[in-house]
Order: C-alpha cells, then sequence, then structure tokens
C-alpha cells in the first residue's frame, strides 16, 4: 500500500467484521456459551479476547489475521506446543474442542486457550534469569527433535531482504531520505552478513520466535510461555537475546545466568552470540516493514501514529548506523 493511498477510499478491513456479535457467535458454534463480557487484550496483529462465559471460567480466543498464515502453519504451531504440552513444560496450549484446535466461523480463523494469569518476570533476579534458561532450554530441546515444513524460517534473507524490498517498492521511505535509508539499510545488512560469517551455519531449531519479557508470565510456580504465533525456525539465541538489556556488561552477565540454566537440557553453541546484534539489526527492519504491511488496518494508524513520519525515518537510521557499529564488536561471552 502506498503511504500516499487514501486510507478512508479503501475497502473495510477484515477484522472490521469481528464484533462481539461475531465473537460470541463464533464460541456458540463450538459449543461454548459466552456471557457477553469480552475485554479486548493487547493484540495488533490478531484479536484476542478473554471472554466470560456462562458456565465454567473465562477463556482466551485468538482471531488469526486472515491470510497470514495457512491453516497447515497455525496447526503446526499448536502441534509443537502440544509436543511442549506432554513433556510438562509451562506452555499455554490450544484446547481441543469438538477434535479439533483450529475452527472457522464468518470468514475467520479462530482458536481457544485457557485463561493463565501471571505478571512480568523480574528479570533483574539472576535466579529468575538462570530459570527462564532452564525452560528454554527444554523448549529448544523438543524443538530440535524435527523441523517445521509449514512454517518459514528467520534468516537474513526473510527478515533483512525481503523488508527492505517491501518498504521500497511500496514507497514507504520519504524520498529525501532514501538515499541514507538505503545506503546504511545495505552497510547493516553487510555486518548482518559478516556476523553470520563469524557464527558459522547456525543450526536451525524450532523457536518460541518472540520471546521476550511480555510472552513470559510469572506465578509462584515459576515461569509459563505464551503466544507461539510467531514460532518459526532459527538460531537457538534468537530466544535469548530478547531478555538483555542494559549496558554491555549487564547484558554479558545476563546471557551467562540464562545460559547457565539453558545448558542443563540444551547444548548452546557459543559461536551463536556473533549473532546477537545481527538478530537486532534483522529485528528492527522486519519491525519496519511489518507496521507498513498492517498499514491498511485501522488499528494500526491509531495505535503507532509516529510511523510513516519524517521523524520515524530518521531515527530508524541513526539506530541503524548505531546497529553497524555494534556489529563490528566482539561478541557477548559468559563471564
Amino acid at each position: 500500500m502506498n503511504p500516499d493511498d487514501d486510507v478512508s477510499s479503501a475497502p473495510p478491513h477484515p477484522f472490521s467484521a469481528l464484533g462481539p456479535d461475531c465473537v460470541l457467535d463464533a464460541l456458540d458454534s463450538i459449543g461454548l456459551h459466552g456471557d457477553g463480557r469480552l475485554l479486548a487484550l493487547n493484540s495488533y496483529e490478531n484479536r484476542v479476547y478473554q471472554v466470560g462465559r456462562e458456565e465454567g471460567g473465562p477463556v482466551v480466543v485468538k482471531f488469526y489475521r486472515p491470510d497470514r498464515w495457512s491453516d497447515a502453519a497455525i496447526l503446526e504451531e499448536h502441534g509443537f506446543v502440544a509436543e511442549l504440552v506432554e513433556r510438562e513444560i509451562p506452555v499455554v496450549a490450544a484446547s481441543t474442542l469438538e477434535g479439533r484446535t483450529l475452527h472457522s466461523f464468518g470468514g475467520f480463523k479462530f482458536a481457544v486457550f485457557p485463561c493463565r494469569g501471571g505478571r512480568a518476570p523480574e528479570l533483574g533476579d539472576a535466579s529468575v534469569r538462570e530459570w527462564i534458561g532452564r525452560f528454554i532450554g527444554r523448549i529448544h530441546a523438543v524443538g530440535a527433535l524435527k523441523q517445521f515444513t509449514e512454517r518459514p524460517a528467520l534468516t537474513p534473507a526473510t527478515f533483512g531482504a525481503a523488508p527492505r524490498a517491501y518498504l521500497l517498492e511500496h514507497g514507504f521511505i520519504p524520498p529525501e531520505l532514501l538515499p541514507a535509508w538505503t545506503s546504511v539499510v545495505d552497510q547493516a545488512l553487510a555486518g548482518v552478513a559478516h556476523c553470520y560469517d563469524r557464527a558459522g551455519p547456525p543450526a536451525l531449531i524450532r523457536l518460541h520466535g518472540d520471546c521476550h519479557v511480555g510472552n513470559i508470565m510469572w506465578t509462584d510456580a515459576g515461569p509459563h510461555f505464551v503466544d507461539f504465533d510467531d514460532s518459526r525456525s532459527g538460531p537457538a539465541v534468537q530466544d535469548l537475546w530478547m531478555l538483555l538489556s542494559g549496558e554491555r556488561a549487564e547484558r554479558s552477565a545476563q546471557m551467562a545466568d540464562i545460559l547457565a540454566g539453558y545448558e542443563d537440557f540444551a547444548d548452546f553453541d557459543a559461536r551463536q552470540l556473533h549473532l546477537v546484534e545481527a538478530l537486532r539489526t534483522l529485528r528492527l527492519l522486519h519491525y519496519s516493514a511489518w507496521l507498513a504491511m498492517r498499514w491498511d488496518d485501522p488499528a494500526f494508524p491509531v495505535a503507532f501514529p509516529w510511523f510513516n513520519t519524517q521523524r520515524y525515518w530518521q531515527d530508524r537510521i541513526l539506530e541503524l548506523r548505531e546497529q553497524v557499529a555494534l556489529m563490528d564488536e566482539g561478541p557477548l561471552w559468559q563471564s
């Protein structure tokens, strides 16, 4: 979509048809009867609701963004999470209702999940980081047992070259910033390639894919992991680096704690530490393209009013210049 297009003249977005009545009717279609209490949960990619029921506790219902994943790709995610549940790893899996986990209603695909509470983990606590590391190690031990066949891999091509091409082809970069943006993106992708050369070809395993603090819920019993919607194949370190924060010395210590728990259950190739800043760079590029691809969804201009402004692209240029410098540094190492 060209950013200069008149959004008001575009056809209605598919999610515009997903009103409260549709949500409740979808649940009725599989034998769950809502009591009218709907709470929209924080999700932009999909539409997710906590729904009270006439009998039993509330459930969480996820309506998948149309045309994003095939049925087979969604079921592959559900299957991976079910494997984790079988091994008593604390994750939240789609409920099996009427013999299946994926349902259809009114042109939407949806799944129902148990409602699980929790709070954000205290990542400033070394013992919490080690505890989380142990469970990610268990997830990865299962993830390494076989490969995804329907879900894509996180690579420099899918998260770097493809986003670059999309943003250029659809005219999102302001003309006056285009030379600077193109130049720094090309430098950044060259830096990514150099990091991958230093690391060697990484083993690609099934990952959570978006393992940041918002997708880890903490209770007195420890962590449980939610939202495997971005699950894909990739290097193991992808599920680790988003838990790091602060200056380099702090991040090195945090990674050491995470790996101390991780390696109780899975081997970690230390060469993948060369990929931390490369993966951060790819995530930054992918995020800009993700926003651009969703700009016809009315929820996005409301939630991200700063996107596609002159200031936004100027900041991205500066951000990528910083990443070019960071990728020239050595990797984080365990203490």
